[in-house]
């Protein structure tokens, strides 16, 4: 009986191996929508953008204008190479400490923006601890230098 149970968890682990590719691809994928949108909507209107950083968000340390750029290019890159997974995990790290620098930057963000960015942030880290999966430049790159 316990052989059995083994065996049946055993093929169950076997099949989630061959999920775990398409797990993380999609998981790459989710992260980056939700950041390019937010791009999108910064360089829909800029000088709003500008404006928010002077007055609503407290990013330490840069001038506002260099904030507002900055992020605005962050969430445009880091994106892109998350979807490609290409330097994924340092991406990965990249896009976790910009999802901290967000929540810490923005006093007023609800409960459930805190349980978004934490979603995204482990979300993040799966990546980072995981590495890309299967379907990555990552990946072709490693096996084509026989890595």
């Amino acid at each position: 009986m316990i052989q059995k149970v083994f065996n049946l968890a055993d093929t169950f682990a076997r099949a989630m191996d061959r999920l775990a590719p398409g797990f993380l691809l999609a998981l790459r994928l989710y992260v980056a929508m939700v950041f390019f949108k937010s791009g999108l909507t910064k360089i829909m209107d800029f000088s709003s953008t500008v404006a928010l950083f002077e007055n609503e968000y407290r990013v330490p340390v840069i001038s506002p204008m260099v904030a507002a750029v900055a992020g605005t290019a962050a969430e445009f890159a880091l994106p892109a190479f998350f979807v490609i997974g290409l330097l994924s995990r340092p991406t990965a790290l990249a896009f976790f400490v910009f999802n901290l620098v967000a929540c810490y930057s923005y006093p007023d963000v609800s409960d459930a923006g805190i349980k978004d960015h934490m979603l995204w942030g482990l979300m993040m880290l799966v990546v980072l601890f995981l590495g890309p999966g299967r379907f990555s430049l990552d990946r072709v790159i490693a096996h084509k230098l026989a890595i």
